[in-house]
């Protein structure tokens, strides 16, 4: 009911509770940047995988910055730290849990940090998860390969350096409260 005469019936704003509308063409715009940055990402942990493949010879590093960064190939059955050498058939099922789970929150994706760290996630995920399917000793039991040394204390790839920007990204986010499908509206701001 009116509270008064000639009041209009609906209020001029949307209610605090009321996300905006989604912009259309918007929700396209994310996933092309979300699925644009997962490939490059794949893209480029492939190519380097192949260069390091050809270029490197496991046990003879190349230092890149002194002894801080090098260049030391070799095939990691495990994950960080070699943990889980004997499990490789395990990280692959994490691995393809993790890839659900972005799959699902791809869906549901609603703002451009989000967009961004799931690429990255999604695109670190499929990077190394080629290497186990693809790689010997055999299908979901590949190793990964890893050559890029930070100080001696491990061995990564271009997919880890995605991954763990993603993770960074993602604990930012959701330290900020910043939820997947976009921005939390915080009432008490609502005239800020």
């Amino acid at each position: 009911m009116q509270d008064e005469a000639g009041a209009p019936l609906t209020a001029d704003h949307p209610t605090p509770s009321t996300p905006a509308p989604e912009p259309s063409g918007g929700r396209r715009r994310l996933y092309a940047v979300l699925l644009g940055l997962a490939a490059a990402t794949l893209v480029a942990d492939q190519l380097s995988k192949i260069w390091a493949l050809a270029a490197l010879t496991p046990g003879e590093p190349v230092e890149v910055i002194g002894s801080w960064i090098s260049l030391t190939l070799l095939r990691n059955p495990g994950a960080a730290f070699s943990i889980g050498d004997g499990s490789t058939w395990v990280l692959t099922l994490v691995s393809l849990a993790i890839l659900g789970w972005v799959l699902v929150g791809a869906r549901k994706v609603g703002n451009m940090p989000w967009a961004i760290a799931l690429g990255l996630l999604l695109g670190g995920a499929l990077g190394n998860l080629v290497d186990r399917f693809a790689r010997e000793p055999g299908i979901g039991r590949g190793h990964v390969v890893d050559f890029i040394n930070y100080f001696g204390w491990f061995v990564g790839n271009v997919a880890d350096i995605a991954i763990v920007v993603a993770a960074g990204l993602i604990m930012v986010l959701t330290y900020r409260g910043t939820s997947i499908a976009g921005p939390v509206h915080h009432p008490e701001h609502a005239d800020d």
